[in-house]
């Protein structure tokens, strides 16, 4: 424990910076997310407190952050709708982390193990390339889709590229301006000004840039009314005027409706694909963190399942990790989970005693910091190195992009691990058999796995050794030879000598792998078959 707080205490000067920038990053997507649902927009902040506060403390992941997801913002729209009661809905998400909590505990975690590396690296672009796409469009001040949408079908209609397009006839000459400065600072600051001094680097890039926008948006407001940003393009927070007004603020389930089935279905809903996408998430966190910390999976879902369990008892939306914050957190410099539970504190006190002096941020600020961080996920280095390491590898990195960009991300994850798992297949399919020829001596060397997929290949390649050939087939090597296999091999070895072909067969020593006892050897007049050294050199 001593041990702990001292690691915790050694991280702060990179974890306070961090939540800031974290904090910046989750409240427009907080509110956005609570709009887009149809739910008060108070329980997207509520939710982004537990994730930080609740789920940051229980959490065995140094630097994931949870928070009210885009994803599941679908699920709880059609919910309300069917529920008509928020307190009704508020009892599903309570009952969805009690799913979370079992699937914990029957350690259903291992699913995240299963997902391919090039399709987790394909989502993390993925993700990068639509911050940039989602975020140009208020960067400019056009603000038709919410701030946090992920999927390319929008609600008004639209989809990410016509609202990219359309951008360009709704600019906001002061958004513009305060967007284009706004990521100045972000590349200067983090590349020219805070490597030169250790004080600079404790003040994160994206608190510069919001005070700046504020100063700009003020100014202009005083000097040039006309060109002032108005408040539709400024963050929304909910102002309470006194403290009954912010406690008003919560609300608590209706354990009335605990015997509608619509709450249950909605709470094992939001539990699986809270879930599915909380393993996703963690994975690529994992794979983020510059000290490739491994996450307990199954401790998340159960940290996951008691922070979803507080959100719904207080009034909050529900929870999963969350890729965008998370990425946030780690470009910050982030290093333990102090950065996340930080944050969730500086959401709670900034709508509490600041709400006001937030609703003076600019959005255009805020897409900036958004695109900045969608850049370092999506760099064109990125691309480049998984095209050189080939085309099994590079494809369902580029497919799991494509399919994220033109669906969303469960979706778009859901094509690239098929396309994934293809490959993979296809790879041990190769690579299961191996096939080498020097005149007429010829190698058939089984490795691993060898199923019924590679007997039109091995029977093919059979048939077509010419007559008067040496032939070892080498099963050493094979953990395991399929029944359809053994059974080629075998028809071979019967017919072989028809050819006058010479057939050495050489079985595992520790398994009789299936051949029949007087199959192991059978000798035609013809050619001896490759020495042992020079299948050595094969």
């Amino acid at each position: 424990m001593v041990k702990k707080v001292k690691q915790y205490a050694g991280a702060l000067g990179k974890d306070l910076p961090s939540s800031i920038v974290v904090f910046l990053v989750a409240l427009p997507l907080c509110l956005g997310i609570a709009l887009a649902s149809g739910a008060p927009l108070f329980s997207g902040i509520i939710a982004g407190m537990v994730g930080g506060i609740v789920i940051g403390s229980l959490s065995g992941s140094q630097l994931s952050v949870s928070g009210p997801a885009a994803g599941l913002t679908a699920i709880v729209i059609v919910a309300i709708g069917k529920l008509q009661v928020f307190e009704a809905f508020l009892l599903a998400v309570v009952l969805g982390g009690v799913f979370q909590i079992i699937l914990g505990i029957i350690k259903a975690g291992i699913l995240g193990d299963y997902i391919p590396s090039s399709v987790i690296k394909g989502m993390l672009a993925a993700i990068g390339l639509i911050l940039i796409l989602k975020q140009f469009p208020h960067l400019v001040g056009y603000d038709a889709d919410y701030v946090g949408d992920e999927s390319f079908q929008q609600a008004d209609g639209g989809n990410t590229f016509s609202s990219l397009f359309g951008a360009f006839s709704h600019l906001i000459p002061a958004a513009l301006i305060i967007g284009v400065v706004s990521l100045v600072i972000m590349v200067v600051w983090e590349k020219y000004v805070a490597p030169k001094a250790r004080i600079l680097q404790l003040m994160p890039a994206p608190l510069i840039v919001v005070v700046v926008a504020v100063i700009i948006n003020e100014t202009l407001r005083s000097s040039a009314p006309d060109m002032v940003i108005k408040d539709s393009h400024l963050v929304k927070i909910p102002v309470a005027d006194s403290v009954q007004g912010f406690l008003s603020f919560f609300t608590f389930p209706d354990f009335s409706h605990i015997t509608n089935p619509v709450v249950w279905t909605t709470a094992l809903t939001l539990a699986i694909v809270a879930s599915l996408e909380t393993l996703l998430n963690i994975e690529a966190a994992d794979d983020l963190d510059p000290y490739q910390r491994v996450t307990p999976t199954n401790r998340e879902l159960m940290a996951q399942g008691a922070g979803n369990m507080v959100s719904g008892f207080i009034g909050g939306l529900p929870l999963t990790s969350v890729v965008v914050r998370t990425s946030a957190n780690i470009n910050a410099g982030a290093k333990t989970k102090m950065s996340t539970i930080f944050h969730g504190f500086f959401l709670l006190g900034s709508v509490a005693f600041i709400p006001s002096l937030l609703n003076l941020i600019p959005l255009s600020a805020l897409a900036a910091i958004l695109i900045y961080t969608g850049f370092k996920l999506a760099k064109p280095s990125l691309f480049i190195s998984f095209y050189k390491k080939g085309w099994d590898v590079f494809l369902p990195f580029a497919i799991t992009i494509a399919a994220i960009l033109l669906t969303d991300l469960l979706k778009g994850i859901l094509v690239g691990c098929v396309v994934g798992m293809f490959f993979v297949i296809r790879s041990n399919f190769k690579s299961a058999v191996l096939v080498v020829n020097d005149a007429n001596r010829y190698l058939f060397r089984l490795r691993k796995d060898v199923s019924f997929l590679n007997k039109p290949i091995i029977k093919n390649r059979l048939e077509k050794v010419p007559e008067n050939s040496s032939v070892l087939i080498d099963a050493t090597r094979a953990d395991f030879i399929d029944r359809d296999i053994i059974e080629v091999i075998e028809d071979f070895l019967k017919h072989a000598p028809l050819k006058g072909i010479s057939v050495e067969l050489r079985k595992s020593n520790h398994k009789d792998q299936g051949f029949a006892a007087n199959g192991t050897n059978i000798v035609a007049h013809a050619k001896p078959v490759i020495a042992e050294k020079e299948m050595a050199e094969v």
